[in-house]
């Protein structure tokens, strides 16, 4: 069981990192067609795209997880499972770059988001960012930090993945103090399109952290490092 990399962008001297993260029967070289989007907006950005360490169903397609039924509470367990070594992999990249975590953000769709939500959600110093793309988590979560920032994009048309699970997913970060974004897109499916990604830029350029405000409140001076107003 081993990951597959896609490099899209490698500069000399990361300033950040982006990691993305395919869905079911996709693979690591179809999400980095995703990742060039980051990699035009971010020029001193490192962009790995990400491949599962499961065969798919299809042809050249990966899976993170076992393809469970949403109302199976053992995809919790498949999720556990691919977990640690989804979580060194970040680390991996994050020591190879020099990136620090709050200059890293996870990018996810579909089973990728539910990755990346559920990567924060074991360790929320992991990244300053998650970007999930028609995702869900595999459990909701019980606690929730700033230390990340999470911002949900999904299709009102989705019937893979209901909006119903972004929504339930908003409101139970923010139930619990966490700090957390919706868009919803009209008239979009189980996809990401055009519309999708200047969301998640404009998120990433102009939504600054709460986790800043807190910190200001505090006192403390906010790093320079995250993923945000960098174009």
């Amino acid at each position: 069981m081993a990951l597959q990399y896609v490099i899209v962008q490698q500069p000399d001297n990361a300033a950040q990192l982006f990691l993305l993260y395919h869905g079911v029967n996709d693979n690591p070289d179809s999400m980095a067609q995703i990742g060039s989007w980051f990699a035009k907006a971010f020029p001193h950005a490192l962009v790995v795209s990400v491949g599962a360490p499961f065969s798919g169903n299809v042809p050249q397609g990966r899976l993170w997880y076992a393809d469970i039924p949403a109302h199976d509470r053992s995809e919790q367990q498949g999720v556990d499972a691919v977990m640690p070594e989804f979580i060194e992999s970040v680390r991996h990249w994050q020591q190879q770059s020099g990136v620090r975590a709050e200059a890293t953000a996870l990018v996810g769709f579909s089973q990728g988001g539910t990755m990346v939500l559920e990567g924060v959600k074991a360790q929320p110093g992991l990244a300053g960012r998650a970007i999930v793309f028609s995702g869900r988590y595999a459990t909701l979560p019980q606690r929730a930090s700033t230390r990340n920032t999470i911002h949900l994009i999904h299709g009102d048309y989705d019937d893979h993945i209901p909006l119903q699970h972004a929504e339930e997913a908003k409101q139970r970060l923010m139930l619990l103090g966490g700090d957390v974004t919706l868009d919803i897109v009209e008239d979009l499916p189980h996809a990401i399109d055009h519309r999708s990604m200047e969301l998640a830029l404009n998120h990433l350029r102009y939504t600054v952290p709460r986790r800043y405000f807190d910190e200001a409140l505090s006192g403390a001076k906010p790093g320079d490092d995250d993923v945000v107003m960098m174009m």
